[in-house]
């Protein structure tokens, strides 16, 4: 073989792969954000967080065991948190519960935006050190977690909450 075509090769398998990937992830077969988790129908960690609107409360899982519930972890630096807020807001008064985790965010600014915004959270804990959310497992904002009323995470979703990943993730398990 002549020394001079293995570069092209090398460039065809490399476009050719390349454009493979693409192909899944347009079709939605290949989504790049969804790293599986350990945490699916495993016991919520039992965080304790400060109450981002309260100081001197705290916000537990442990608090919410009975009914199912979302937990999302969130941030005023997350260009994806403020597109899916106004989804959140009208989940919130839909009357489905959503605690929040506020992820190393600057408390002041963080209690602007739910100033501002609206607050579809029942509450919110602050997490500056990332406590919790090393113990979910996240690794990204924002991200949902679905836990049952036993306590037990059954959806983890990476991304912004929208109508349709609420009705094919999330809506059967508050019917």
């Amino acid at each position: 073989m002549n020394k001079a075509a293995i570069p092209l090769i090398v460039f065809l398998l490399m476009a050719g792969l390349f454009l493979f990937v693409l192909q899944k992830i347009n079709t939605g077969e290949y989504d790049p954000r969804d790293i599986p988790t350990e945490l699916i129908n495993q016991k919520v960690p039992d965080f304790e967080l400060v109450n981002l609107l309260d100081t001197t409360d705290t916000v537990k899982a442990s608090d919410y065991l009975g009914n199912p519930w979302l937990l999302n972890v969130w941030g005023t630096w997350c260009a994806q948190c403020w597109k899916e807020h106004p989804y959140l807001m009208f989940l919130s008064r839909q009357d489905v519960p959503i605690v929040g985790i506020n992820w190393r965010d600057d408390m002041a600014e963080a209690r602007s935006m739910l100033t501002s915004e609206g607050n579809p959270f029942v509450e919110t804990g602050f997490d500056p050190k990332s406590d919790a959310v090393i113990e979910l497992g996240v690794y990204g904002a924002p991200e949902t977690f679905l836990v049952d009323a036993s306590g037990m995470i059954k959806v983890k979703h990476k991304g912004a909450m929208s109508p349709q990943v609420w009705q094919e993730k999330f809506q059967p398990f508050f019917k």
